[in-house]
């Protein structure tokens, strides 16, 4: 049986956290801020951490 391999684009953006978690940065950040208000631009900043099912889903593609 072969090894699995990790998922590339999955890894460019999620990373496991000390505990365990899987830790993730919010979309909207890239461009077009002008448009966005401050408290929007605020909240994007820094990382949030993936619910339980998708926790799940994505550490099969991070499993290399």
């Amino acid at each position: 049986m072969p090894k699995k391999k990790t998922n590339k684009a999955a890894a460019k953006r999620f990373k496991k956290t000390a505990t365990g978690k899987i830790k993730y940065s919010k979309a909207g950040s890239g461009h077009l801020l002008s448009s966005k208000s401050r408290k929007r631009k605020r909240n994007l900043r820094g990382g949030s951490i993936l619910s339980k099912p998708e926790c799940k889903r994505i550490t099969g593609m991070l499993a290399g």
